[in-house]
């Protein structure tokens, strides 16, 4: 029952609503509140600050949060041992990555359900900082992301490649036969790029580096979105090579190396350093040890260059 309470605790600080907490968990909403009173009856302490609607947590309430969303990470911690032991690894791995970071994914996603048939991944395309509130209260089992994120704390880091940036133009462009492009040659094509609050816009201190400052006519909050713009020759992007896994050189495209700064952060997987560890985060993490995604992304892109892929 007190695992149960500390449920729709966690429920309820991140509905910030009693409804829709209750619903979130399957129950009404008077077993909710009547729940979260018990659990405030047996700790002795106010948990929550109530008016005639929710008002948050009480700073006595924010240091129980805290330890329900520890405990029922080692609850669920016990049961995938449990289960490992039964039945081979089996759950849900829940997966937080970056947008830019998701056309590689499968790199991982693949093998892992191929190792573990039994295991299911709940993969969620997030930001930065919603991956750091994920792995900080356990809804997260690892996520990929940048690897500098200097909020990202209390986690282990497995490095999987670093980015590097081309130029993607039309063949028939004013770059198109060229052997290499210098950045501020890239600003002066028609762009498409990632929209500025995505960590990718982080190549306009490359541009600014060459004299530049690039002003895209399109600006994307997905890659795919950016993609579905490039076909039909009127478009050129910069874009990482680590795109192309997923899609490739559009027909009539082609891409040219960059000149100057064209390495960009490294991405990479995290997973949270608590304890008893994640047992399904563990085995993603042996399979990446194992994938080598940085050799088969630059093997993809020098194929792409060199014109055999």
């Amino acid at each position: 029952m007190l695992l149960r309470r500390l449920e729709y605790l966690v429920a309820l600080a991140r509905e910030r609503h009693f409804a829709r907490a209750a619903a979130a968990c399957h129950v009404s909403q008077p077993s909710l509140s009547a729940a979260i009173r018990r659990l405030e009856h047996e700790l002795d302490v106010p948990i929550v600050r109530r008016g005639r609607r929710y008002e948050g947590l009480t700073p006595e309430g924010e240091v129980v949060l805290a330890w329900a969303h520890r405990i029922l990470a080692e609850g669920d911690a016990l049961r995938q041992e449990l289960s490992v032991l039964r039945d081979g690894l089996t759950g849900t791995l829940r997966l937080g990555i970056v947008p830019t970071a998701v056309p590689v994914a499968s790199l991982l996603t693949g093998p892992f359900c191929d190792r573990h048939p039994h295991a299911r991944v709940a993969m969620e395309s997030l930001s930065s900082a919603d991956i750091r509130r994920g792995l900080a209260e356990f809804e997260l089992d690892a996520a990929m992301t940048y690897l500098d994120d200097d909020e990202l704390r209390q986690v282990r880091r497995f490095p999987l490649y670093e980015e590097r940036y081309v130029l993607l133009t039309p063949a028939d462009g004013p770059l198109g036969d060229a052997a290499a492009a210098t950045w501020s040659q890239a600003a002066a094509l028609p762009l498409c790029l990632l929209g500025r609050r995505m960590r990718n816009r982080r190549i306009d201190d490359c541009f600014a580096a060459d004299g530049a400052a690039p002003v895209p006519a399109i600006e994307s909050d997905s890659v795919a979105g950016l993609y579905a713009h490039l076909p039909g020759g009127r478009w050129s992007s910069v874009i990482s090579h680590a795109w192309l896994h997923m899609f490739g050189v559009p027909q009539g495209m082609r891409v040219v190396p960059l000149e100057g700064p064209a390495h960009g952060p490294r991405v990479g997987l995290v997973v949270a350093r608590s304890e008893p560890r994640s047992v399904l985060a563990q085995a993603l993490l042996q399979v990446a040890r194992e994938a080598g995604l940085r050799d088969a992304l630059d093997s993809r892109l020098h194929a792409v260059l060199d014109g055999r892929g």
